[in-house]
């Protein structure tokens, strides 16, 4: 059973407000840059989200998947910083 006053879940608790913050910024962004870093953002938060779960609940898939999810994240921003520039992909 997972305590919820665990240093790992509290940290949870703040990485999912931390999200919603950044989502805000992915919304409401006024140009097409202020969105994309918004969803990096949002991504980051996730994999130290994922990381932080696996931790707290001693399970190895959780980061070999926050490791996955990361490489793709980074992947993505970088053909979608290269689309905005006006460059072929």
């Amino acid at each position: 059973m997972i305590d919820l006053y665990d240093p790992f879940m509290i940290s949870l608790i703040v990485l999912s407000i931390s999200v919603l913050i950044a989502l805000v910024r992915v919304i409401l962004g006024p140009t097409a840059p202020d969105r994309i870093v918004g969803l990096d953002t949002v991504n980051t938060i996730v994999v130290v989200s994922m990381l932080a779960f696996g931790a707290a609940t001693m399970e190895i898939i959780y980061i070999d998947v926050a490791i996955v999810y990361a490489v793709l994240s980074y992947i993505t921003t970088l053909y979608v910083a290269k689309y905005l520039e006006g460059g072929e992909i």
